[in-house]
């Protein structure tokens, strides 16, 4: 297992945790938490206590265990999606009217 200690010393030569993950053969967000003592996907969780550790990020941590992040409301199929829901919904649509003209 990779240290607490191994993981500082190569953020202390400049490596990222990609880099490190690499090296050591643990994921990046292991390396995080391995180096924090916090999971990388623990979004808004955290004091700023806790983001003053060695090691941490001030935010988007999650990027270390979730990559790909992507913008879905700029895919035309996501955009299609909602519109069929919305149309399938005949309750919500009715509950809807009744709340703008009622």
């Amino acid at each position: 297992m990779v240290s607490k200690q191994t993981v500082l010393d190569l953020l202390d030569q400049g490596l990222d945790y990609h880099q490190i993950s690499a090296r050591t053969g643990v994921s990046a967000g292991t390396a995080y938490l391995i180096a924090t003592g916090m999971p990388a996907d623990g979004g808004d969780s955290y004091t700023q206590e806790m983001r003053d550790r060695p090691g941490a990020f001030q935010s988007r941590s999650q990027l270390l265990v979730h990559q790909a992040e992507q913008n879905p409301t700029t895919k035309p199929e996501v955009g299609e999606w909602i519109k069929e829901r919305l149309a399938a919904d005949t309750q919500m649509r009715a509950a809807g009217q009744t709340a703008t003209h009622g």
